[in-house]
């Protein structure tokens, strides 16, 4: 009668690895809808609101990872019961003991699912032995939540926060759904007093997270999805068959996709979560805009960059102090080797990690002398100067993206040979003509990123003053025009891999 085909009910609740739940995707937009319809009714029980959303959040992850749901619900369980122990004692040796068996158990998980074929296979390659790879599926999200997990660990040891009372409070900050699968890393001592808050959203606030949804659904669909599908993959799978021109266009391209695709995600994940009620850190802010490698670590990936900042960097600044300027070196170089291998067990991951890690070494160095030769000069305002910064900075990230995405180590080396030596300009034309809408893409995604911040909250302040149901409207013309732009299926998020 209403051309509803209720025999595909049952798959609303049967995990296909084929096709996980997405944001972005209009099966997820439809259940999202609803939940906001449930999350409404229960708006004035904050018991009843809080189950819904723990309900909705081990759905989603279900969904998108299967039987792994019961990983993230041990996960919970134990780091719990692990900062509930180290909370209940004052004794040093016993909170060090729970300390060491949360880092074991969550690292421990790391180090199976993400690096056992890397050791095994660096076992192999150095003659001490000839063992088999392990055929290992790796849970979608794990370096995320087990992240948050560690954090809220760290903290409890650090004393930094009391752990919770609650574990309802705490199986929801683990388990949060828009947050879940690829940040932002939250923390504990931000997102728990969130929790019992009376649900109210100002009208800024909703047209802010319908605003950040709609960007969000903007960059991973219309430019990233399109330009890696129709360009950026092509080169990448193979560089030797492109000229030097098209290699760095499309490293170019790829640094774009990838922060299209990753911020993407995460203006969807915060646009999603204010909706519900919660406020997470924000996870970038024009990170091409910044003129040093610092600046752009300060832009980028905030909430991984600030956790290794006080997880990691600072306790070996601590530890390596009497090593003076040399100890802060060591600690950049290995802080950013472990970026590199957070993202994953390979060679070029490594390298990527520590290119960053020899950068903010070198800025270190020269920011004394840098300095003196800024004001000796009257430099320091220059606006010049400042895009010739930005330009420097933006090349030296691009460069390291090369061993980011490249399919191994080798085709990065592939990738620079192309660039360096067979550049051939004359066929930039041939790209403009042959990748026309790629090209317009490249060009409107790298200007809308340097306009100013301000407009964003100038459209937004706007759309705040509308009706709602003219923003209904508009947020229905968007996701339309979306899909009708979409060259495939939605593709998955790059840093699901990770």
């Amino acid at each position: 009668m209403f051309g509803i085909d209720f025999t595909k009910i049952p798959d609303l609740f049967l995990y296909d690895p084929n096709y996980p739940l997405l944001f972005g995707s209009s099966l997820f937009l439809f259940l999202f809808f609803a939940l906001l319809v449930f999350y409404r009714i229960f708006a004035k029980s904050n018991n009843a609101r809080i189950l819904v959303l723990i309900i909705f959040s081990l759905y989603f992850y279900y969904m998108a990872g299967g039987v792994f749901l019961l990983l993230l619900i041990a996960n919970a369980i134990l780091n719990f019961y692990f900062g509930k122990g180290m909370g209940a004692t004052k004794v040093e040796g016993k909170r060090r003991n729970y300390l060491l068996l949360a880092l074991l158990f969550n690292l421990g998980l790391l180090v199976y699912f993400k690096y056992s074929n890397f050791f095994i296979q660096l076992v192999n390659d150095i003659n001490l032995g000839q063992f088999e790879l392990i055929d290992i599926i790796l849970p979608i999200g794990i370096s995320f939540y087990t992240f948050k997990s560690l954090s809220y660990i760290l903290d409890i040891y650090l004393e930094a926060m009391e752990p919770t009372k609650s574990f309802r409070d705490y199986f929801l900050f683990v388990t949060f759904f828009p947050n879940i699968l690829a940040g932002p890393i939250d923390r504990a001592a931000k997102f728990l007093p969130q929790i019992n808050k009376s649900y109210s959203l100002t009208r800024k606030e909703i047209a802010l997270g319908l605003m950040l949804i709609m960007m969000g659904l903007i960059k991973k669909i219309m430019i990233a999805d399109y330009i890696s599908l129709n360009f950026v993959d092509r080169v990448f799978d193979s560089p030797v068959r492109f000229t030097g021109v098209e290699n760095l266009l499309a490293v170019y391209g790829y640094a774009l996709q990838l922060y299209c695709d990753f911020s993407g995600y995460s203006d969807i994940a915060i646009g999603i979560a204010l909706l519900l009620g919660f406020k997470l850190m924000e996870n970038f802010n024009y990170p091409f805009k910044a003129k040093s490698i610092s600046e752009f670590w300060r832009r980028w990936h905030i909430s991984l960059s600030s956790w290794l900042l006080d997880y990691v960097f600072r306790p070996l600044q601590i530890t390596l102090r009497n090593w003076r300027k040399a100890g802060n070196i060591t600690a950049l170089i290995i802080t950013f080797v472990l970026v590199g291998f957070w993202h994953g067990a390979s060679w070029a991951f490594l390298v990527w990690g520590l290119l960053h890690g020899i950068y903010m070494a070198i800025g270190m160095l020269v920011q004394g002398p840098k300095r003196k030769f800024y004001n000796k000069y009257n430099l320091t305002n220059s606006k010049i100067l400042g895009g010739m910064q930005i330009f420097i900075t933006f090349n030296l990230v691009a460069f390291s993206f090369i061993f980011f995405r490249a399919n191994s180590f080798e085709s990065a080396l592939e990738v620079i040979n192309q660039i360096l030596f067979f550049f051939k300009p004359t066929v930039f034309i041939q790209f403009v003509e042959g990748f026309t809408p790629t090209f317009i893409l490249l060009i409107l995604g790298f200007l809308f990123h340097f306009l100013p911040s301000s407009l964003g909250d100038k459209v937004t302040d706007k759309l705040s003053k509308l009706n709602i149901f003219v923003q209904a409207i508009i947020f229905t013309v968007v996701i339309w025009v979306v899909t009708q732009v979409q060259s495939a299926d939605l593709q998955p998020f790059i840093y699901f891999q990770f």
